[in-house]
């Protein structure tokens, strides 16, 4: 079975071929600045206290980390938004694993800084069966560690190119979350976590699905 970041590195190399040579420098440089901050390295780790948060699901039901954990572990992802083609390939990835995570007796939920108008058009093309919870201004992305401000010259390419985050961020179309994916115990706990400054590199399912079984070897 070809795994997520194989799929991802395809899509990478392929894409780059579409992409201007001056709009590629710019995003490479963007990517080095993050990676050199060492932000990934210091948002939240594996046993680390979990953050609450409380935020909108897509049909505007709020979800809250302290109901779920009464119920069940979390894996919590973060992602970009629907506009990023590497996060929709990584949605569909954890979908093809949710029946899994579920057999393992836990939820999982997928959170952006996007409007819920966005999510429930997500979750509507891609058929999630997990919830996709809006991080509006990115405040829960912010307690993990994850929020950062896009460059200016990176920003400006991403409006050229239609992304539209103005809108779909709802007015905050700077501050992003790094991806990342943690694995939450009912006593809220992070006991396994994926942080990468590289957004076209993502938390494998099969190493989600295995920090579960540890969990449930304890």
């Amino acid at each position: 079975m070809t795994t997520l970041n194989a799929e991802l590195r395809a899509f990478y190399e392929a894409r780059q071929q579409q992409i201007p040579a001056d709009v590629r420098e710019i995003m490479r440089k963007a990517g080095q600045a993050l990676e050199a901050s060492g932000q990934a390295d210091r948002a939240l780790r594996a046993g680390d206290q979990a953050p609450q948060f409380q935020l909108p699901s897509a049909t505007g039901r709020h979800v809250a980390l302290a109901d779920v954990l009464s119920r069940s572990p979390l894996v919590l992802t973060f992602y970009r938004g629907a506009w990023c083609p590497y996060c929709n390939i990584t949605l569909r990835a954890l979908q093809r694993r949710h029946a899994d995570i579920a057999a393992r007796g836990a939820r999982m939920v997928a959170v952006s800084p996007q409007i819920p108008d966005e999510s429930l058009t997500l979750t509507e093309k891609h058929s999630l069966a997990f919830e996709v919870l809006s991080d509006i201004g990115s405040g829960t992305a912010k307690q993990y560690g994850l929020a950062f401000d896009l460059p200016d010259e990176l920003a400006a390419v991403y409006d050229k190119l239609g992304f539209d985050l103005q809108r779909v961020n709802g007015g905050r179309p700077r501050t992003l979350p790094m991806p990342a994916a943690y694995v939450i115990d009912q006593a809220g706990i992070i006991r396994w976590s994926f942080v990468s400054a590289d957004y076209t590199t993502r938390a494998e399912p099969a190493d989600i699905l295995a920090a579960l079984d540890a969990l449930g070897h304890e």
